[in-house]
């Protein structure tokens, strides 16, 4: 499963995702993750998942959103991994077509060719392997961001982080751990309970106990492979699990340098 290139499917048609599940299911070099009918949905399973490469179908009549959308709001993002997005679509209009290619569409195949089906764009897609893990790997420069952007962009990374290691908003700890972190970017000293007890009108020890709590509810209930490659620093073997320091340290220090990495701005922090 390491070495698959993995996909988001975002289809409305029922008899197409079938397919496309099925032929997928017999590859050995791809992994279909998911798949949905509505561009809203599909842009946070790309959030959470990561994917290599995104099927786009462009119309989604019978869901909800379109491709367009979809590719706008992915750009807003400004995400640092990058999918590779096929947009597969009825629309034969040029002006529709560059459109979607300057929000970011990289291939896009249209349905009536007499080639279309999932072996086919299973073969574009390895043909376009090297291509694809180059996108996926590339740094954005995202150099005119405003203060405020930055604040948002940061606050979606903390939380994608999460939600990568099994920490979702139904977590009683999820936003006191996104807002721990984002605090600890800012200042490394702080009492991180302390720093939103006013925010939540909660006592410091029922802050401390539910981020613990998330943390360790992540290490026991989520696949441990999926848990090494998101959180890579190093856990005491007698514990099992990191510490809520270790942890609000970890991805502090990581998003900090993934922030300087990407030249986000001016922002000292």
């Amino acid at each position: 499963m390491k070495n698959k290139l993995t996909l988001i499917l975002i289809e409305d048609d029922p008899v197409a995702c079938l397919e496309m599940q099925t032929y997928f299911d017999t590859c050995e070099d791809m992994l279909l993750v998911e798949s949905t009918n509505d561009s809203n949905i599909g842009l946070k399973l790309v959030c959470a998942h990561l994917p290599n490469v995104v099927l786009l179908d462009l119309e989604l009549h019978h869901g909800g959103g379109n491709g367009l959308v979809f590719l706008d709001d992915l750009k807003k993002l400004q995400m640092s991994h990058t999918p590779y997005i096929i947009v597969t679509t009825h629309n034969m209009s040029d002006v529709t077509l560059e459109q979607a290619r300057l929000l970011g569409a990289d291939f896009i195949i249209t349905k009536y060719d007499a080639n279309y089906s999932p072996e086919y764009i299973a073969n574009t897609i390895r043909l376009m392997h090297g291509a694809i893990l180059r996108k996926n790997t590339s740094v954005a420069q995202l150099v005119d961001v405003s203060p405020a952007q930055l604040e948002n962009l940061v606050e979606k990374r903390i939380q994608r982080e999460m939600e990568l290691i099994g920490i979702n908003p139904k977590n009683k700890g999820f936003n006191y751990l996104v807002d721990s972190i984002h605090n600890h970017m800012k200042d490394p000293s702080i009492n991180l309970a302390r720093s939103i007890v006013s925010k939540y009108g909660k006592s410091e020890k029922s802050i401390e106990r539910a981020m613990q709590n998330a943390i360790k509810r992540a290490w026991d209930t989520n696949d441990i492979e999926d848990l090494l490659k998101y959180y890579t620093a190093r856990i005491r073997p007698d514990k099992g699990f990191p510490t809520l320091m270790e942890f609000v340290c970890y991805y502090s220090t990581k998003i900090k340098s993934d922030v300087a990495a990407e030249k986000l701005g001016n922002k000292s922090w």
